[in-house]
């Protein structure tokens, strides 16, 4: 989806209100579904809103945003994502990771889905291609996964007398199991001893780096 089909997106939607409807909403509504809270998102909102403003939508005049934040509990994206379709918003903007992407390509075939994270569009299923994506959904793609390996690599260059290197993990995650995968790989290659431990939630982190200390 370019720039100007996305303007379409929303200015279309206008003319699809409801008189009724229209007295009580200022515009086409933008579903906002985060894998995060406003406190730590406020730097991309900023942003999010400027871009609105650079393409004459201004949130609360004539355009609305309906915000739902998971604050890091991921088994609520697909309750909020469901509910976001449930309200006909003209597109969902799936931010914070490749989990709110996936709820709401679950939760819906038709709204347009734009996403920002690091999952692979691909291989998890939100895109055909990253040439030609098809479908209800497209998005910025910031490769993450890849890096993995040279991360470890880095940490070696930073510390080389480090005999155990630890590698925090949310299972959860759908870039889980590619990350492990790179980070076993590089830990061969290098002749690295990791010990992997997880967290799926901000709960658990003071066990795991209780964890992480004894070991």
């Amino acid at each position: 989806m370019r720039r100007r089909d996305f303007i379409k997106v929303i200015a279309g939607s206008e003319s699809v209100w409801p008189l009724a409807g229209r007295a009580q909403q200022p515009g086409p509504v933008i579903g906002y579904l985060a894998n995060s809270s406003p406190s730590t998102f406020t730097q991309f909102l900023t942003a999010f809103r400027r871009g609105l403003s650079e393409i004459g939508y201004i949130e609360g005049q004539n355009v609305a945003i309906e915000y739902r934040w998971s604050e890091g509990q991921q088994d609520r994206l697909p309750e909020f994502a469901a509910d976001l379709v449930r309200r006909r918003v003209a597109v969902i903007v799936a931010s914070g990771g490749g989990a709110p992407a996936l709820a709401a390509k679950a939760a819906t075939a038709t709204i347009p889905i734009v996403f920002m994270g690091g999952t692979d569009p691909v291989k998890s299923g939100l895109v055909e291609s990253l040439a030609r994506p098809g479908g209800n959904a497209t998005g910025v793609l910031n490769v993450s996964t890849e890096v993995t390996a040279k991360r470890l690599a880095f940490l070696r260059e930073l510390v080389p007398t480090a005999t155990v290197i630890a590698v925090l993990r949310n299972p959860g995650s759908p870039d889980a199991e590619g990350q492990l995968s790179e980070i076993e790989g590089a830990a061969r290659t290098l002749g690295q001893q990791v010990q992997i431990v997880e967290a799926s939630s901000e709960r658990d982190f003071e066990s795991a780096f209780a964890t992480i200390a004894r070991k």
